[in-house]
């Protein structure tokens, strides 16, 4: 780490106005997929064209939607000879973040876009899903700029829309070429500001039995498709998939069946409960590490399904199909614990906090998605997944710990500083 004294002045912060800003962010009704989520866009161009960055909203999907990039241009570039020496490097550093967000659900009891707060927390719809991390890299970049600090190697800050579709936007400005200069990333969803330097890619899955219909009267002759279900479903939940590359890797493999519809017929006819149901259609998903193969993960679960339906006379005749959904998702993502990046990012962490940051495949961000997982597959990047929020994430009065807030911008400050030079 290359802070020393004569640089303190450059690590302080304001922590009203970085508050402010994050409430200002929070009022703004940007839901994704709606007019909302370019107004956000548009306030973080704005924002950094204040402080000085060379700012610009750059459209998507025929015009609809628009993503926002900021660039805080280096001094110097990175050379082949400063390139050799550790630490002389002016290094490129990208963050990445997205304003859309959730829509609210039921069950708040204070205004979702009041932007409030108290002694504790900040409330919001999307605080910590993920507009803390997102307010959190501006403010570094702005009280590194208001203390007359200088990069050598450029800062470059990235506003996404559409991560809730499957990364989109990141995916967008990534054929723009507005990420293939740097030469490490953070990804800011919420970890409560720890390092995650690996997350699952996930499968969403569709599983259709059918067993033999009777009258109630008769159920012993029929193959019940909804008890069959029942002894599944907790056989899906425990399982691990086929190739993990270590240990690390295979706990972050999780299965979930979140939808169940049965009924009578492939209709799943509703009105005529005295018959033993036949048809089951489950939809669910899967979480795979790097390495592991999506159609690997297919046939593990056939396998599973085939041995429950072996194991027992009572599923003889219960046939089934299994079938992937297309379904927008983000690829795994990983980075070695021993990376640049994320030793910097461990060693800002250590001094704000006075100890060692968690690190590794965490629960439950390892078995998030995220446009890390872009950044990694599409560029080949090196970088971290590590923002403010995560322990009240998505759910009715969104809030993120303003301490873990104001503490990640100081780790961001010290992580430019070290990175860019």
């Amino acid at each position: 780490m290359t802070t020393h004294s004569s640089l303190q002045k450059y690590l302080e912060i304001n922590d009203e106005e970085c508050l402010d800003f994050l409430s200002k962010l929070i009022q703004i009704k940007s839901y994704s997929t709606t007019q909302g989520e370019n107004e956000a866009t548009q306030y973080m161009a704005n924002a950094m064209k204040e402080i000085g960055l060379d700012a610009d909203v750059y459209p998507f999907d025929n015009g609809a939607r628009q993503n926002a990039v900021g660039v805080w241009h280096g001094t110097e570039a990175a050379t082949e000879d400063n390139m050799m020496v550790p630490g002389a490097a002016a290094r490129t550093l990208l963050f990445n973040g997205h304003v859309d967000t959730n829509p609210v659900s039921g069950g708040w009891t204070i205004d979702p876009w009041a932007g409030m707060r108290d002694e504790e927390f900040i409330y919001g719809i999307g605080v910590s899903n993920m507009k803390s991390g997102c307010a959190a890299y501006y403010c570094a970049v702005k009280a590194l700029k208001n203390a007359g600090w200088k990069p050598r190697g450029s800062v470059i800050l990235t506003y996404v829309v559409g991560e809730l579709q499957g990364g989109v936007g990141t995916m967008a400005l990534i054929e723009q070429g507005h990420c293939s200069k740097a030469d490490y990333f953070v990804n800011c969803e919420p970890s409560d500001i720890r390092a995650i330097t690996m997350h699952a890619e996930s499968l969403v899955f569709r599983i259709t039995l059918k067993g033999i219909t009777r009258h109630m009267s008769a159920r012993e002759e029929a193959v019940d498709a909804i008890l069959a279900t029942c002894e599944l479903i907790p056989r899906l939940a425990n399982m691990k998939f086929s190739g993990a590359r270590t240990d690390e890797h295979r706990k972050i493999n999780r299965c979930h069946v979140g939808v169940v519809h049965g009924a009578l017929g492939p209709e799943l006819e509703e009105w005529r409960p005295p018959q033993v149901a036949d048809y089951v259609v489950l939809s669910g998903s899967a979480r795979y590490a790097p390495g592991q193969q999506k159609s690997r993960v297919l046939q593990d679960i056939k396998a599973e399904i085939e041995s429950m339906i072996f194991s027992s006379d009572n599923w003889t005749g219960l046939t089934f199909d299994l079938q992937p959904v297309e379904y927008p998702t983000m690829p795994a993502f990983e980075v070695s614990k021993d990376s640049i990046i994320v030793k910097s990012l461990n060693t800002a962490y250590k001094d704000v906090r006075g100890e060692d940051q968690p690190v590794g495949a965490l629960p439950p961000p390892c078995f998030y998605g995220s446009d890390a997982g872009h950044l990694y597959k599409m560029l080949g990047m090196e970088g971290i997944v590590c923002g403010p929020g995560g322990r009240y994430n998505t759910r009715p009065d969104e809030k993120v710990d303003i301490v873990d807030y104001l503490d990640c911008i100081k780790m961001f400050i010290r992580l430019i500083v070290d990175i860019c030079g």
